[in-house]
């Protein structure tokens, strides 16, 4: 089991929050999906993950659905979408 880093700390409102190294966890291949971020080992893509999140489905549920999942999985999703979305906030200023 690959267990996330959990590095570059940065003070948040009075707490510190971990940016995740998901490096080793999130993978590009261009024949796999069409290159979208999948968790590696596997065909299922960030996306998959976070629309599973949104329509309600707890990390309980997605682990019993997909039990090559880890709980490390899921959350280096999250921190990828983070960091898009945060790379797309600095693009955009």
């Amino acid at each position: 089991m690959i267990v996330p880093k959990r590095v570059l700390y940065r003070h948040v409102a009075r707490r510190y929050v971990a940016r995740m190294d998901y490096s080793e966890i999130i993978t590009i291949e261009d024949g796999k999906r069409s290159g979208k971020p999948c968790i590696r080992g596997t065909r299922i893509t960030v996306g998959d993950v976070l629309e599973y999140l949104a329509s309600g489905m707890t990390y309980a549920e997605l682990l019993v659905d997909f039990p090559q999942l880890t709980e490390g999985d899921i959350l280096a999703c999250l921190a990828f979408a983070a960091d898009r979305e945060r790379k797309l906030d600095t693009v955009a200023a």
